[in-house]
Order: structure tokens, then C-alpha cells, then sequence
């Protein structure tokens, strides 16, 4: 694969919808902000509603012709992921690209999703879980669909999935806690590729990580990230960004890619094929993993 890839790469998207969650801000916002450029019809999926339009008036003033339409998604809470999923299919009859980008990180003291689970992994792993599930019947039905995920290359932190105390009640610790989730991240890609090969499915899983990159997803990090190591270190999120992209939007992706910066041990860089940690290649922690996601969120997949 060619060095220095760049948002210039990607192919025309007219007539793909492709959905982004976390679309306000950072890395969400970048992606939306290149992929409307390359004709995509880009469903941005935010919080806050009044960020939201905030973040369309930007895009619209770098780029009029930007289709792009807001809607309503809190991936804490699996009511507001339901919710989403109705008004989606209500509106859309095809999913060609889902990039499940939000996320929180490294939360000092533990906090609780709506329906009680810890919030980084609550949200980072089983809010993009059942929306995936709740939209695969139209990922199913369009040719050459796309889930991407966006990890981290803090997965690396943990060798495992903390199974016998996976919401972390005996003790928190906040980096582990993010690096849980982005384990958990990468455990699901991997697994949902395996299934949409076992069940012949003409769509593909692939994942991501941003490097360190400077967005909002450090605010909660502590002044030595968010303030030194961002101004000393962090490439922009437009560079945080690209991964994503390549990994949704390259030719001859066969599924279960990840990609990532290359250069400074993964931080910074331009993105290539990188590789994640011997666990997230654990396919028996997988389907443990997903058996107990489907347990905690209630929601099945019908492959």
C-alpha cells in the first residue's frame, strides 16, 4: 500500500449514505467534513443537537454543496439508540457506511450509562454495539457496506477483557477502563467480520486509531495531556482523521483491516496497516465478549 495516503484518495461517494457518530466535534467532524466533500450524503449522528448545527454551518461555510442531515443519538443510553434506529429506517432504505467514531476517554472518577453500565464502556463499546445490531438489516441489504470502528492504540494497555468484573464495580481505573473499551472495540470488528463471512453477507468490518491526535476526547485526561503532551505531540485531528477514512473508504478492503499513523510508535503519521495486540485477534474472547453484549444491551443480531 502507497505512503502518505490522504483524504484527496478517496473515490467519489455520490449516493452513499454514511452514517458518523460523534459527528460534531474532533475526529467525527474532520470525517464528516472530507467524506461530504467526496459527494456522500453524510448522516451525522450527535448528542447535542444545538453542536450539531453549529458543526453544519462550519462544514456548509467550508463546503455549500455539503449534503449532510443531523440527527439525534446519546450511545449512553440504549433507549436513545433504539429511538435513532427507527427514525433512521424511517427515513433511509440503505447503510453504505457506518463509522462508529464517538467515544469518551479516561473519566477520573466512575460514571454510569442510563442503563447502569460504566460509561467507557457503555458507550465506547455496547452503545455502538446495539446500533449496530439495530441497523443490520440495512447493512445487510446494501451491496458493499462498510462498519468501521474507531479504536485505539491504548488497547495495548490490557492483555484482556476484564470478564469477571467488566464494569469495573470492585475497583476503577479510568485508563484501563478506555483501554477495556477499546480492546472491546476491536474483539467486535474482528468477530463481526467473521460473522458476515460465515453467513455470506457482501459486507465487511474494519477498524481504526486516530494516533494521538488534539480533539475534545482529552478534556477529561488531566493538564499533562490535555495541555503539554497536545501542544508538544498530537498531530491536528484533520491528520487523527485519516485512518478513519482509509479504512472506510479504500479499494480492495477485504474486511477485518485496521489502520493507523505509522510513524513515532503510532502517534503521528500518515495512516497504513498497522497491527493490534495479540488479544484482540482472540476469537473464543470474541464470542464471549458478544454473548455478553447481547446480554447487557438486549439486542440480538440476525445474521
Amino acid at each position: 500500500m502507497t505512503n502518505n495516503w490522504t483524504s484527496e484518495k478517496i473515490h467519489d461517494q455520490t449516493g452513499k449514505n454514511i452514517l458518523i457518530t460523534g459527528a460534531n466535534s474532533g475526529l467525527g467532524f474532520e470525517t464528516s467534513l472530507a467524506l461530504s466533500k467526496k459527494g456522500a450524503n453524510v448522516i451525522m449522528a450527535v448528542r447535542n443537537l444545538e453542536k450539531g448545527k453549529e458543526a453544519i454551518a462550519k462544514i456548509k461555510a467550508i463546503n455549500p454543496a455539503a449534503k449532510l442531515d443531523l440527527m439525534q443519538l446519546d450511545l449512553s443510553d440504549l433507549d436513545s439508540i433504539k429511538r435513532f434506529s427507527e427514525a433512521y429506517h424511517a427515513k433511509y432504505k440503505t447503510l453504505h457506511v457506518l463509522m462508529n467514531n464517538a467515544g469518551v476517554m479516561a473519566i477520573p472518577k466512575k460514571e454510569t450509562t442510563r442503563q447502569g453500565f460504566e460509561m467507557q464502556f457503555g458507550t465506547n463499546h455496547l452503545g455502538h454495539f446495539a446500533l449496530t445490531a439495530h441497523l443490520l438489516d440495512l447493512i445487510k441489504s446494501t451491496p458493499n457496506a462498510i462498519v468501521v470502528t474507531q479504536s485505539s492504540g491504548l488497547h495495548k494497555r490490557i492483555d484482556a477483557i476484564q470478564f469477571e468484573d467488566i464494569n469495573w464495580d470492585k475497583s476503577y481505573d479510568k485508563w484501563k477502563a478506555y483501554a477495556q473499551s477499546k480492546l472491546a472495540n476491536l474483539l467486535f470488528t474482528y468477530e463481526l467480520d467473521r460473522q458476515f463471512k460465515a453467513h455470506k453477507i457482501n459486507a465487511i468490518a474494519t477498524a481504526a486509531h486516530p494516533g494521538f491526535a488534539e480533539t475534545n476526547l482529552q478534556r477529561s485526561s488531566g493538564f499533562l495531556v490535555k495541555y503539554l503532551a497536545n501542544k508538544l505531540m498530537a498531530q491536528s485531528a484533520e491528520m487523527g482523521s485519516l485512518p478513519i477514512l482509509r479504512a472506510a473508504t479504500d479499494t480492495g478492503l477485504k474486511g477485518a483491516e485496521y489502520f493507523g499513523p505509522t510513524k513515532m510508535g503510532e502517534m503521528r503519521g500518515y495512516p497504513d496497516l498497522v497491527k493490534s495486540n495479540e488479544a484482540s485477534y482472540d476469537s473464543d474472547a470474541a464470542k464471549r465478549l458478544w454473548d455478553i453484549s447481547e446480554k447487557l444491551t438486549g439486542v440480538k443480531f440476525n445474521f
